[in-house]
């Protein structure tokens, strides 16, 4: 799929890793779409970038929101080729803490934002993309999604997070063999310690100690150097059905 000249909604684009993802868009010469709850944030990254780029106030898991904010991606851009889905929470809690059992509210909360959050922007925004001409690959959009490496190796206070990860990992195949049919393409990427807003709070000590778990290279991978897989997923028409950690080889330990 090719980015010049195409449109991409970027959820969680106003910071991080889908800030990374914007800025990289637009200097390949694409149009991004931002779609995120940090308004200060996202209208300044959007004037900052130009007439390539908007931010759309969107609340991933409520359908209204998503639909206003494809609706305004529509209207500036005229179609839609691809949907980059960051945005996440992680909310670390025990199943059963000091304080007694997790409440139920931190678990919904954190399935509804990752995991239904994810289905529903994917949802309306496939249904653009099927619209769209197809290139000479047979293309009318890709899908990426955001997972992690706590899918297959969740920590204690992960299991929330972890739950929500693995559901994006296992509906990767289904949607791209559901898809496969109308041209657009589904991978899904599996982070493991990126250098994000969530980490750059931690003491150095824990920082360390964390970076310390990743074979090579020994450090936090930045926010470019997944947007670099973003464009790789992009641009090899290959990449189907998919899961790619992207974690210096780490297998998080058990404690």
């Amino acid at each position: 799929m090719e980015i010049k000249e195409n449109t991409f909604i970027v959820t969680g684009g106003a910071s991080g890793l889908g800030k990374a993802v914007v800025e990289n868009l637009l200097r390949e010469g694409g149009n991004a779409a931002i779609f995120d709850l940090a308004d200060e944030q996202g209208q300044a990254l959007a004037e900052q970038l130009g007439n390539a780029a908007i931010y759309c106030r969107t609340d991933v898991a409520d359908e209204d929101s998503v639909e206003n904010g494809v609706n305004k991606t529509m209207e500036a851009f005229g179609a839609i080729h691809g949907v980059i889905n960051c945005a996440g929470i992680g909310i670390p809690a025990k199943v059963v803490g000091k304080k007694g059992p997790m409440p139920l509210d931190k678990f919904t909360k954190t399935i509804q934002v990752n995991l239904v959050g994810t289905f529903n922007v994917t949802r309306l925004a496939a249904a653009r993309m099927m619209e769209n001409t197809p290139n000479a690959e047979g293309e009318r959009g890709v899908v990426i999604n955001t997972a992690s490496v706590a899918a297959f190796e969740g920590q204690v206070g992960q299991a929330a997070y972890a739950a929500s990860k693995a559901g994006i990992v296992g509906m990767t195949l289904p949607m791209a063999r559901e898809f496969a049919g109308t041209g657009i393409r589904v991978v899904t990427i599996a982070p493991g310690l990126f250098d994000t807003p969530m980490f750059a709070a931690l003491p150095d000590k824990a920082r360390e100690s964390l970076q310390e778990q990743l074979p090579f290279p020994s450090r936090f991978g930045r926010p470019t150097e997944f947007a670099m897989m973003v464009r790789s997923i992009l641009d090899n028409p290959v990449l189907n059905g998919e899961t790619i950690r992207l974690d210096s080889a780490m297998r998080m330990q058990a404690k």
